[in-house]
């Protein structure tokens, strides 16, 4: 399954550019977020491995961009964390993969929440706002949200005229994802991500989703727990390999 959800998340965060090289997939998209600019080795390999990684730095460093592996249990070859660790590489940002069944879950949505599927101004204004992302980066996000090739939705909920939480669902097979879940700050607490995920959760399965996934940073405890009280359980983690 690993495999599966990889490949999934793959396409439902598109990067600007991919380059396919013997089983590992580099991706480029202006540095913004490791997910989009980082090398995954999830298929098998035949060339020498110290050849590749060398192959990776210089493509990475070629356009001023950090190398970055993500690397996974079931990663080709199984021992290139130890490669990587001792070339320097050090570890970052360990992420858990959740897995939810859809099909016996029962959902309750806010009739408040405002779901589009096609990328709302106000709601890629929202996740910048709520999330402090740099404004040199914010066309970079539109791009990658505007690249996905998958049919995804986009969910916002609102206090009064302002959206204050909101995410993202994309549609694969049996599969939906949930990514940019973000909630400001000021109004944390009160239950309104869980509005928005209920909102992607039934997106999903009106749309004949069986399971949904997402990915929750190792440390962040109020998600964590918001998940698994949804039915979320940990079917594996990733981590990041980071080149100093």
């Amino acid at each position: 399954m690993i495999t599966t959800i990889e490949e999934l998340s793959l396409n439902a965060w598109a990067s600007l550019q991919t380059v396919l090289y013997d089983g590992w997939v580099l991706r480029f998209a202006n540095g913004y977020t490791k997910r989009a600019n980082s090398v995954n080795p999830i298929h098998p390999s035949s060339l020498d491995i110290e050849e590749k990684i060398r192959f990776c730095e210089n493509h990475y460093l070629d356009r001023n961009l950090p190398v970055v592996f993500k690397l996974t249990p079931t990663v080709y070859p199984s021992d290139l964390d130890e490669r990587l660790a001792a070339n320097g590489y050090r570890k970052e940002s360990s992420t858990s993969v959740q897995i939810m069944d859809l099909i016996a879950a029962g959902i309750q949505v806010d009739d408040q929440l405002d779901l589009r599927e096609s990328l709302p101004d106000e709601w890629l204004d929202a996740v910048c706002r709520m999330s402090s992302a740099a404004e040199k980066n914010q066309g970079t996000l539109r791009a990658i949200l505007s690249n996905i090739v998958l049919r995804h939705c986009f969910v916002s909920l609102r206090y009064g005229s302002e959206i204050v939480a909101c995410g993202m669902g994309v549609l694969q097979s049996e599969y939906v994802g949930l990514f940019d879940i973000v909630t400001d700050p000021a109004f944390r607490g009160r239950g309104y991500a869980r509005q928005v995920v209920n909102g992607i959760l039934a997106w999903g399965k009106q749309n004949k989703a069986q399971r949904a996934y997402l990915q929750v940073e190792i440390g962040n405890t109020p998600a964590q727990h918001l998940y698994t009280k949804l039915g979320f359980t940990e079917n594996y983690q990733y981590w990041y390999r980071v080149k100093p």
